[in-house]
C-alpha cells in the first residue's frame, strides 16, 4: 500500500492506494501544534479503525502547502515508518509544462489537480477548487498549465465576516431559501453562497475566452458537490482528485 497526504490549510486528507485504486481516506485538521507523535496516533488509530496494517505502507508522497506541516510530516514518516517521503515539486516529472513565471510559486496542490485533471478529463480543462481560498487552474489544448485565478474561500469569507463584524453570526454554509434574506443569517448565507456562483460563473465565463477549444469545468474540494448544483457551468464533480494527481506524480517518479 501507498500514502498518499495532503496537506492543506485548513484540513489534511490521507489517501490510502493498493494496487492503483484509492481503498480508504480521511480527512483531519491541519493543526500547527501537533508533534508528529500526535500526528501518528491519529494515523495509527485511523488504520486500526479500517483494520489495515501500517507495516504494509512500501511509499509516501506528500503534497503541502504549510511548510511548518511538511517538516512534522516528514519526521513522522521518518521515524514511524522508516520511509522517506516524496514531496511534490515542480521539479518532478509531471507529465505537464507549467508555464507559470515562477514554477515554484504555484501551490502543489494547485499542481496535482492539473496533473489528475489532464490525466482523466483530457485539455483544455479547468480545475475548480473548493478549499480555503477557491482556485481556478487552467490546462491549454496542449495540456500545458497555464496559471489561473485565486479568490477567497467559501468558508473563509463566512468566517472573515463574522470577526471582523461584530453583530455578523457564524453561519452554516447553505443556500437559503430566497435570494432575498429575511433574517441577517439567510441575508449572510445568500450573499455568500449566491455570490459565490455568480463569482464562479463570471470568472469561468471570462476564462474560457482566453482558453482555446470548449474547456470542460471540473470542481472538487469540500463545497463542489452543493455549488455544483447550483450552476450548469460546473460540468463534473470529482472529490478525490487532488490525491490521485499526487498518487500519479508519485508513481511518475518512483526510482
Amino acid at each position: 500500500m501507498d500514502l498518499m497526504i495532503d496537506i492543506g490549510n485548513t484540513q489534511t486528507v490521507l489517501g490510502i492506494f493498493d494496487n492503483k485504486q484509492l481503498l480508504r481516506n480521511w480527512r483531519v485538521t491541519s493543526q500547527l501544534a501537533r508533534t508528529e507523535d500526535e500526528i501518528w496516533v491519529v494515523i495509527d488509530s485511523l488504520f486500526h479503525g479500517e483494520k489495515l496494517d501500517v507495516d504494509h505502507i512500501k511509499g509516501v508522497c506528500i503534497s503541502s502547502v504549510v511548510p511548518e506541516l511538511s517538516t512534522i510530516y516528514k519526521r513522522m514518516i521518518e521515524k514511524y515508518l522508516s520511509l522517506k517521503p516524496m514531496f511534490i515539486s515542480p521539479d518532478l516529472n509531471l507529465g505537464l509544462k507549467i508555464l507559470y513565471q515562477d514554477p515554484h510559486s504555484v501551490g502543489s496542490d494547485r499542481i496535482c489537480n492539473a496533473v489528475a485533471g489532464k490525466r482523466k478529463y483530457g485539455s483544455p480543462l479547468i480545475v475548480l477548487d473548493f478549499g480555503t481560498a477557491t482556485t481556478f487552474d487552467c490546462i491549454n489544448e496542449n495540456g500545458d498549465y497555464l496559471g489561473g485565478v485565486i479568490c477567497p474561500g467559501i468558508d473563509s469569507a463566512a468566517t472573515i465576516l463574522h470577526r471582523k463584524a461584530a453583530k455578523l453570526p457564524k453561519i452554516d454554509l447553505r443556500f437559503p431559501p430566497h435570494v432575498i434574506g429575511k433574517n441577517t443569517e439567510e441575508s449572510m448565507q445568500s450573499g455568500i453562497m449566491f455570490g459565490s456562483v455568480e463569482l464562479i460563473e463570471g470568472l469561468l465565463r471570462r476564462i474560457k475566452k482566453e482558453l482555446i477549444g470548449n474547456p470542460k469545468v471540473v470542481a472538487t474540494g469540500g463545497l463542489a458537490h452543493t455549488i455544483a448544483k447550483r450552476t450548469k457551468a460546473i460540468d463534473d464533480v470529482d472529490e478525490n482528485l487532488n490525491l490521485e494527481g499526487i498518487f500519479q506524480i508519485y508513481k511518475q517518479n518512483l526510482l
